[in-house]
């Protein structure tokens, strides 16, 4: 080992979790990102002195210097902008995105992407060795890394390498497809423990591995060719309810809700949807449902409203535009047909915000829409449950989140069946205030007792205990 300062637990994701911004005085800082998994992770990592995380700056080429922030030593990996392009844009969200979201959208096969993918994993799986302590913990995350155990192993076998999977795994028919499908699951077996949001994802890896690759299973065990075993289990994803209930109850977050209520009309009913910019996300079938609502005469502006909140994501990706360019046409022509002059049935914003001020939307809607046509875990659900320390409010929830898999007093739907999307919304509009109550303090305790620590503490537990011996002779 070289000099650098090494580390005996390290992450690694695709981007850092920090964003570089000019500060007033012209000089750099760097901003927590919003993300999902920073986010997630957050909290994680203040409880580990001295970690380290491995990830991409967010702009190509040059990458800086690794530094410190907020006692976490950050590792920048450099992408080049063909490598921007071909792994992140290309190979990651237009081949497996699309294949790991039940082919919403076709997804699109290039060798060139892939040759960037296995050259970006490659520098991945090397800045992660070069700072790893011997023996340390090391947790690569989601889709974007899915060879770098193996990488990793070749480089470093001392290392306790698990990696956690944050989008659904898809069947084995979709995910044969892959033109490099063995080396994938070759990528992953290279770990000591795969984690995936549900348990239907870990058996679809299994499967994928017993299949496609004649690797021999025992329950949640795969055995690669030399007889190292590994497991794959489901451990489902969550948030830090303590910390996000105590934002919401903070009278300014309190105040805020209140404000932004006024700010649409006061309506009877307050709609809300929030939702990075996918078209995994489902927001052409909640916008056709709502707008059905609205054509009905169940509902009218200004009675109810809908507050729709698009994050900006991969807008160089050419479905994200053409999806992007839908909703907008959509919202329009709902508008023009459904609003009054101060009255807008639907206020779009394509734009995202920060932590309280989605605290206080959240405290404000009285009906949470979250439509996914396919969604490994969707978090917006549990912060969503998390603000309503006042038990108000009701949440309208996918069939195909695995947030549906815990959150079951949700008012459930396929948003595939329009018609039956639009009688849950009703019923969650028209449901008495004790049944919601009933079904908020059901949801809270849910999100509370399962909250993003102990979903690491386990995590890090069943990293610990993975088998790590090969297989006897005859086992």
């Amino acid at each position: 080992m070289s000099d650098t300062t090494t580390y005996d637990f390290v992450i690694a994701a695709n981007r850092l979790p920090v964003d570089r911004a000019e500060a007033p005085d012209g000089s750099t800082v760097w901003r927590r990102s919003p993300g999902g998994l920073v986010t997630a992770m957050d909290s994680v990592m203040r409880g580990h002195e001295g970690a380290a995380w491995v990830g991409w700056a967010g702009e190509p080429d040059d990458a800086p210097e690794p530094f410190e922030d907020s006692g976490m030593h950050l590792h920048p990996v450099p992408l080049s902008a063909q490598d921007v392009s071909d792994y992140y844009e290309g190979f990651a969200n237009d081949t497996l995105w699309p294949i790991y979201h039940d082919v919403i959208v076709p997804a699109t096969f290039h060798r060139r992407w892939w040759d960037a993918y296995r050259r970006v994993n490659q520098r991945f799986a090397e800045a992660i060795a070069k700072i790893s302590a011997q023996g340390a913990r090391i947790w690569v995350h989601d889709y974007q890394l899915q060879l770098v155990p193996a990488l990793l192993r070749e480089l470093r076998p001392d290392l306790r390498i698990g990696w956690f999977n944050h989008i659904p795994f898809p069947p084995v028919e979709l995910f044969a497809q892959l033109p490099w499908r063995s080396q994938l699951i070759d990528g992953l077996i290279g770990a000591d423990y795969l984690g995936f949001q549900r348990t239907a994802d870990a058996a679809n890896f299994l499967r994928a591995a017993r299949q496609l690759r004649g690797l021999s299973t025992k329950g949640d065990v795969v055995a690669d060719s030399r007889g190292r075993r590994v497991r794959a289990s489901a451990l489902p994803i969550s948030i830090d309810f303590a910390d996000l209930d105590a934002l919401a109850r903070t009278p300014e977050v309190v105040a805020r809700s209140n404000e932004i209520r006024e700010q649409v009309g006061s309506p009877e009913v307050l709609m809300l949807g929030v939702d990075r910019l996918d078209y995994t996300k489902g927001i052409r079938h909640r916008l056709k449902a709502y707008q059905e609502l609205l054509a009905d005469g169940h509902y009218t502006p200004p009675q109810v409203t809908l507050v729709q909140v698009a994050v900006p994501s991969r807008e160089r990706v050419d479905s994200y535009r053409r999806l992007k360019d839908q909703i907008e046409g959509e919202v329009g022509r709902i508008n023009g047909e459904y609003s009054t002059v101060g009255a807008a049935a639907v206020h779009y914003l394509h734009q995202s915000f920060d932590r309280a001020e989605m605290a206080a939307m959240y405290l404000a809607a009285d009906i949470m829409l979250v439509t996914p046509l396919r969604d490994g875990m969707n978090l917006v659900a549990k912060e969503y449950v998390t603000c309503r320390f006042d038990l108000g409010g009701a949440l309208v929830l996918s069939e195909f989140t695995g947030a549906a898999n815990e959150l079951t007093a949700a008012f459930i739907h396929n948003p595939h069946d329009i018609q039956g999307l639009k009688d849950t919304i009703r019923q969650a509009v028209e449901a008495p205030t004790s049944e919601k109550r009933r079904r908020m303090r059901s949801l809270r305790r849910r999100v509370r007792d399962h909250d993003v620590q102990r979903w690491a503490e386990r995590f890090l537990q069943a990293l610990a205990s993975a088998p790590d011996r090969p297989t006897p002779p005859g086992a």
